[in-house]
Formats: structure tokens, C-alpha cells, sequence
């Protein structure tokens, strides 16, 4: 023979590419999996994180005599009521 390459019979071939197609199938189902499981668990996380109230509300009250801040730490005409 004039050609250096080996003949590969039909058979062989055929089932070389049937094994590869299960390969590649697997390796879709596997990166829509890790898709699905990256979107689940950063949605699990942003439920977790919006539980939590970052912010504290202080209400004031002034009664011409000085100021009373109610919440937070009570503080009355300067001190500080948690003090007493």
C-alpha cells in the first residue's frame, strides 16, 4: 500500500462515535445541572441576605425643653438614660 495510514474497519469507527455521543450528552446534562444549581443557590442566598434589615429607624421627639431620642439608645437632654 502507497498510503502509511492504518485502515480503522467500519465497525470500530461506529462505535467509537455511538460511545462519544453518550459522552457528550452526559457532559450537557452535567453543565445544565451546574447551571440550574449556581441559579438555585444564589437565589437561596438572596433570600437568606433579604431577612436581614441593615438600616436602624430612630424616631425623635422635642418637646421644646430639650431633645429625646427614642430607640437606639435612649438619650435625654444630653445623657445617656441607659446610664441610670
Amino acid at each position: 500500500m502507497d498510503n502509511d495510514k492504518a485502515m480503522i474497519p467500519y465497525f470500530a469507527h461506529e462505535g467509537e462515535m455511538v460511545r462519544m455521543e453518550r459522552v457528550v450528552k452526559r457532559l450537557w446534562i452535567t453543565v445544565i445541572l451546574l447551571i440550574v444549581l449556581l441559579v438555585g443557590t444564589n437565589g437561596a442566598w438572596l433570600y437568606f441576605e433579604s431577612q436581614w434589615e441593615y438600616y436602624e429607624t430612630t424616631e425623635i421627639d422635642q418637646d421644646g425643653e430639650g431633645v429625646n431620642i427614642v430607640g437606639g439608645g435612649d438619650v435625654s437632654y444630653g445623657t445617656d438614660s441607659n446610664d441610670n
